[in-house]
């Protein structure tokens, strides 16, 4: 399981970040683009590998933030 930064932009002025839990970044994006149908969702890199793998047994899919975050809290 991993958890990752991804992008939601609206329009060129506005966007905001949210951290999203998943097995895979490919799936972080699929699960924010679902849940954010008409904005642009794209991953934020460079990927902090320090937060990059959730150590939770019991870690689930899931939008764990939302918020104009610039990195991801542990």
């Amino acid at each position: 399981m991993i958890r990752d930064l991804i992008e939601v932009r609206v329009n060129e002025a506005t966007s905001s970040s949210v951290v999203v839990q998943a097995r895979s970044v490919r799936e972080a994006a699929s699960i924010t683009a679902a849940v954010y149908r008409s904005e642009v969702v794209r991953v934020k890199f460079p990927i902090d590998p320090k937060t990059f793998f959730v150590k939770e047994p019991a870690a689930r899919e899931e939008i764990v933030s939302v918020g104009r975050a610039e990195g991801i809290a542990a």
